[in-house]
């Protein structure tokens, strides 16, 4: 990889899309969703823990699974990585799209989305729930607090603000994500293994459109022979690589 070219690059564009997936919140010591079963839950499937059809057959367990992954979250803090992106935002302002696959809110933590660019949770947070009839979301309070399954203000049940096995993304976020990859200069590819459609996908509506694409991952992936630039390196030694921190 040429990281000089990658830099300019990265400099001059105007408009920068970041995508980023479980190899960023990895650096603070939270598992990849497949990961995350370990003690008791090294029985479940994550499709016995993470679907519409886990959730009909078994609220209570679905729900302390989540607790306890939501506790995990809490504890951990923003790494470099994530304060790498939001200090490109302070320097790109409303020029920066982060669309991110993550669900622990370490981003916003970081102050994405803080400084006149854009955050999407593509697949939601853990830090709030979802109200089953309105729709409407909440923050969950402090898990020492929580009670499971939570109810809403509006008093009704609560299920996870997370996109599961067999649900669609929400399409105001995905169809925000794929206009900015689209009109991106630069867009950025940051520790995700690109097998998960349809984020896996807005790389290539960048490259589409002309622009630079420069991936950021120890491995190479299913994407890395389409990328303009591809850095095998962890998240936060790359992205200060290419920031030149």
């Amino acid at each position: 990889m040429n990281l000089t070219a990658a830099r300019t690059a990265l400099s001059a564009a105007r408009r920068v899309a970041v995508l980023t997936g479980a190899g960023v919140s990895a650096e603070s010591g939270i598992p990849t969703f497949r990961d995350a079963q370990t003690g008791h839950w090294a029985r479940f499937r994550p499709e016995d823990l993470a679907s519409p059809g886990a959730y009909r057959r078994d609220p209570d367990t679905v729900w302390e699974w989540y607790a306890g992954r939501y506790r995990d979250v809490l504890r951990a803090h923003p790494n470099p990585a994530h304060h790498h992106l939001a200090q490109l935002e302070r320097q790109k302002g409303a020029g920066l799209f982060l669309a991110t696959q993550n669900v622990d809110g370490l981003h916003a933590r970081a102050g994405s989305g803080t400084h006149g660019g854009q955050l999407v949770e593509l697949h939601g947070n853990l830090i709030s729930a979802r109200d089953e009839v309105t729709g409407e979301t909440f923050p969950l309070p402090h898990p020492d607090a929580l009670i499971t399954p939570p109810v809403s203000p509006r008093g009704h049940r609560m299920r996870p603000n997370v996109v599961w096995f067999g649900e669609f993304l929400p399409e105001d976020a995905l169809e925000a994500a794929q206009a900015a990859f689209a009109e991106a200069d630069v867009a950025l590819v940051v520790g995700t293994s690109g097998v998960v459609y349809p984020a896996a996908g807005l790389a290539l509506e960048t490259l589409r459109q002309g622009g630079v694409v420069i991936e950021v991952n120890p491995e190479a992936t299913e994407l890395t022979e389409r990328m303009t630039f591809s850095l095998r390196d962890t998240a936060s030694r790359g992205l200060a690589a290419l920031l030149g921190g």
